[in-house]
This record gives C-alpha cells, structure tokens and sequence, in this order.
C-alpha cells in the first residue's frame, strides 16, 4: 500500500513539476516588443492616421498611451486633421475589418509619445506632393 502511495506521490510531484513552464507564452512575447516610429499624425473626427516617414506607409493610429491625442489637441489647431510631426513607441498590428480602421492594412498601437510637434523637418518627412518631371520625353 505504501509504495503505491509513493509512486502516486513521485507521479503527482513530476505532473506539477512539468506543467510550471517559466517562459512566457509567445503572444506575450510579442506585445512587449517596441519599436519607436518616425511620421506624420494627423488627428479629426473620423480619421486617426500615422503616415511613417520612411516608408510612408499609411496606419490608422490607436493611441493606448492617452497622450497622442491630448498632445494633437493641445496644440489648438483651427481645423481637424493638420498632420504633426510625431516620435512614438508602438506596435503594428492587421487592422480589424470593421469601423474605420478598416480602410487601412494596419493599426499602429502607440504606447508612448516621445516627441510631438508642429515643426514637421523637412529632411525627413517630406509633406510636399512628388513632382513629376517636366522635361519632355526625347522621341
């Protein structure tokens, strides 16, 4: 009787032992890599985007820090949606299917403002449109 106990009890101690796994599962992994971005935030009542300087590519931006947008605001634009040049920690993630993230591939979540301001520099994010070359074509 007692060495069924104590095989029940080694078989009880190695069932716990191995199901205490330290690592964190990779989805935690995942949500805990930052990356600071570069670009353009503009702010109004129906579109929150990110255009990324360097890729400019386009993000709906969700702002998790609560610090994006109460920066935009405090900067009294007179009409919505003047872009702001902006550095913000943050994630990508795909956008849901709906709402109005939907009309974008992907959400920028920011977790951190680490710089906002009206002064976009133009070495780095160039607001003007591209202008096509003017020379004529050689025939």
């Amino acid at each position: 009787m007692k060495t069924i106990l104590n095989k029940g009890f080694i078989l009880l101690m190695l069932i716990t032992v191995f199901s205490c796994n330290n690592n964190p599962p990779k989805e935690t992994a995942k949500k805990t890599s930052q990356i600071i971005y570069r670009g353009l935030y503009s702010f109004g009542p129906e579109v929150k985007s990110f255009k990324d300087c360097k890729s400019e590519q386009e993000f709906w931006a969700a702002d998790s820090s609560a610090k994006l947008e109460l920066g935009y605001s405090q900067l009294h634009f007179e009409k919505p949606y003047e872009p702001v040049y902006v550095e913000v920690e943050g994630r990508k993630i795909k956008s849901g299917k709906e709402g109005a993230a939907a009309e974008f591939d992907s959400t920028l979540i920011v977790t951190k403002v680490v710089k906002l301001t009206k002064d976009i520099p133009g070495d780095m994010c160039n607001t003007e449109p591209k202008q096509e070359s003017t020379k004529p074509k050689a025939k």
